[in-house]
């Protein structure tokens, strides 16, 4: 039940007009160096129809659709950093500040997104089953 008033809250949070700090994020090229080296878990939190698309080699495939189910997935003590990924970054920069707000500590968003990354024309493939 806890779960569901979390989501429920993050999507009405989706709508708030409040900026998360600077610090919670990271630029695209850090994010990729991070993903790539191994040193943090990416998390793209798009809907499958948005991974149809293309996804980042390496990311976990968390659609927010679905984290009433797999929130769980998301550890809230990792051993690297944590870092969410959406489209443009608006909805992982909130729910990256939702995440904090209920007790997540080193997770952060990657500015500028999956659409950033493909404009840019950085290796892309499709969805890996889960």
């Amino acid at each position: 039940m806890r779960r569901i008033g979390f989501v429920l809250a993050l999507l009405i949070g989706l709508s708030a007009c409040t900026r998360p700090p600077e610090d919670w994020r990271v630029s695209l090229e850090e994010g990729r160096a991070l993903l790539e080296s191994g040193q943090a878990l990416v998390f793209d939190i798009r809907e499958p129809q948005e991974h149809a698309t293309g996804v980042a080699a390496g990311t976990v495939l968390l659609p927010m659709s679905q984290w009433n189910q797999r929130l769980g997935e998301i550890p809230r003590d990792a051993d690297r950093p944590v870092l969410l990924i959406c489209n443009t970054q608006n909805r992982s920069a909130k729910a990256v500040q939702a995440l904090r707000e209920a007790g997540w500590h080193d997770v952060r968003y990657i500015h500028g997104g999956m659409s950033e990354w493909a404009r840019r024309g950085w290796p892309m493939g499709p969805p890996s089953e889960r």
